[in-house]
């Protein structure tokens, strides 16, 4: 692909290198929520400030984590990750606001993605429209495990992503006025949590690249309670949205003390040893007839794979859930 940056190594959008970054990244759309985000870790540091794109790198618990601002949409968005990826970020949160659809969603609420309807365009660039939007298991697990663990009301589920802002908003004024509401309509019968913009672009160019991305939002109202008379509380503080993030980063990465007992007892591999099961399962051949079997350790939402000597076993059998 052609170098647009002019330097080697260089991104061309994000101006970042490998070795700014860590694996974990959080992505939110302001880049103003950067700076608020990077309070939380152990020494951040400024690494880039390009376009909408603004990355800080720090630790937290001793792990290498980044911030990185992908601004509003899809395609930005996917920018961001793609130039992420390449320079060695393979577990993202995006964070931001969304607005409230189910009725039972409110202001202040946070909700959790666990897929995303692709009413977008830059992941049709990526995949068939039939391919599902979906958020990795263990990271939705970690985020859900982290509101519950802050006390938050939450909510997981399908959200509905969008290109257009006031195509949601102001329907009756645009041309195709009368798809848009039927669309609408049939989201909410099919039981859509959330409206937002950025989801279903960044689990589909997640899915195709290897890596893990998973999503929580703040409701800032919804406008589905307004057309039924219902209280509609309006909020734009985002940081309980962000504290969710961070505590899922916690949750998932090793730093934490709880995890570095994990460790002790081999089940969890941390930032050098991190497989997903395919990856597992393509090195070592294991869940294939006469292979060498695996054993998956789901520690509270963890999946981590650990090699364990032996043949025959069918992979289905080798599971053990450790509390």
């Amino acid at each position: 692909m052609q170098n647009y940056s002019g330097e080697e190594g260089l991104q061309y959008h994000l101006q970042i290198r490998k070795g700014d970054v860590g694996r974990y990244v959080i992505l939110p759309g302001d880049p103003k929520r950067c700076k608020k985000i990077a309070a939380y870790f152990e020494n951040p540091v400024l690494v880039a400030d390009s376009r909408e794109f603004v990355t800080y790198t720090g630790t937290l618990d001793g792990v290498k984590v980044s911030v990185t601002s992908t601004g509003i949409g899809g395609p930005s968005a996917s920018i961001a990750m793609e130039e992420l990826i390449q320079c060695g970020a393979d577990t993202f949160i995006r964070v931001g606001t969304c607005g409230g659809m189910a009725l039972d969603v409110e202001g202040g609420d946070i909700v959790v993605a666990t897929g995303a309807i692709r009413a977008e365009g830059t992941s049709k660039e990526y995949a068939p429209i039939e391919f599902p939007a979906v958020a990795d298991l263990t990271v939705t697990n970690a985020l859900v495990q982290a509101a519950k663990n802050l006390g938050k009301k939450w909510h997981a589920g399908v959200v509905q992503c969008k290109d257009s802002f006031y195509g949601q908003h102001d329907p009756e004024q645009m041309p195709v006025g009368d798809e848009l509401l039927k669309k609408w309509d049939a989201w909410m019968k099919l039981g859509c949590k959330a409206s937002e913009m950025e989801s279903a672009a960044l689990f589909i160019v997640a899915s195709a690249r290897g890596v893990r991305a998973g999503s929580d939002f703040l409701v800032m109202g919804n406008q589905e309670r307004v057309k039924r008379g219902m209280e509609n509380h309006i909020t734009h503080d985002t940081e309980g949205a962000i504290q969710v993030a961070i505590e899922a980063l916690r949750i998932l990465s090793p730093g934490r003390s709880r995890n570095k007992k994990r460790k002790s007892k081999g089940y969890w591999r941390g930032d050098a040893g991190y497989e997903t099961g395919n990856q597992y399962r393509n090195k070592t051949g294991a869940g294939k007839t006469g292979s060498g079997s695996a054993e998956i350790c789901v520690c509270a939402v963890f999946e981590i794979p650990r090699r364990r000597g032996g043949s025959g076993k069918e992979w289905s059998d080798l599971y053990r859930l450790q509390h």
